[in-house]
This record gives C-alpha cells, sequence and structure tokens, in this order.
C-alpha cells in the first residue's frame, strides 16, 4: 500500500488529538521540505541544522531550542505568550519531546494552524494542540510572533 494510503488511513492514529473534521489535508506529500521550513514560509527546501541542508546563518547547526529559537528570531519572531491569534500579527509554535526539537507549526490569518507532518502532507488545524501529545512530536515550548508583512 502507497505511503499516501497508510497515513489517509491511520492520520488519527499517528496524532490522537487530530479530530476529525478539526482538520483538512491541504497539500500532496512532499519531501522537498519540512515543518520548520513551511512554519518560516518556505515551501522550496528542507530546514535541519546538518551540512547538507538549509539552515540560517545566525543559527547554531545544532538540534536545540536555543538554535529553533534563533532561527525565528533570525525571521523577526519574538517570544510571545499565547497562541490565540493577534490582530496584525502572525505566529509560530516550536514543539519538543523530552528536550529535542521536533516540530514548528504557524497559524493562518484564519486563526488556525497550519503543520508539514514529516515528508507527508501539510494540513490546517483547527487547534495547536492537534499534533502534540504524540509520541512523534511532543508539546509547544515556545510560541513566537512577528507583525504581519504589509505586501
Amino acid at each position: 500500500m502507497p505511503k499516501i494510503m497508510t497515513l489517509e488511513l491511520n492520520r488519527e492514529a499517528h496524532f490522537p488529538n487530530l479530530n476529525r473534521g478539526e482538520y483538512q489535508v491541504t497539500s500532496p506529500e512532499t519531501a522537498r521540505y519540512n515543518c520548520i521550513a513551511w512554519a518560516a514560509g518556505d515551501n522550496a527546501s528542507w530546514w535541519a541544522p546538518t551540512a547538507e541542508d538549509y539552515w540560517p546563518a545566525a543559527a547554531p547547526r545544532e538540534v536545540s531550542l536555543t538554535s529553533f529559537r534563533a532561527v525565528f528570531e533570525s525571521l523577526g519572531y519574538s517570544e510571545c505568550s499565547g497562541a490565540e491569534p493577534e490582530v496584525g500579527f502572525e505566529k509560530v509554535a516550536i514543539f519538543v519531546k523530552d528536550g529535542t526539537p521536533t516540530h514548528a507549526a504557524r497559524q493562518l490569518a484564519n486563526g488556525n494552524w497550519t503543520s508539514k507532518l514529516g515528508d507527508w502532507q501539510d494540513i490546517e488545524h483547527r487547534f495547536l494542540d492537534a499534533v502534540s501529545g504524540t509520541a512523534m512530536y511532543g508539546e509547544v515550548a515556545v510560541l513566537f510572533r512577528r507583525p504581519c508583512n504589509s505586501d
């Protein structure tokens, strides 16, 4: 069975907080980019602190919350305390499991969140915690916000 069919049949098993009717698939599966890139607004590169992947020069090439913070700070984000939508701002959440960054999600203008699920699809989910509490991603460790682009 192709991977996309496996994910289609088991999405809620992989993400137990993801309830039917509260998310939608918004892209076909691809390994061209990952969740960090997607949260940063890049759907053309895989972002990781490895020598072969893209990683902003302002961030240390290490898998640490400090490094992931530096990535989003280099993009103009600053830490904030709430996941609720704020007029004039866009938000990003970084997830950790056992202290290691595992995932990033971006808030959309409608208040929903968007996540790239590994090399699977992108999804739009109503609640930030829809992809948390799982064996894969852990919990939200930090939230960031920046003023929306006015172009």
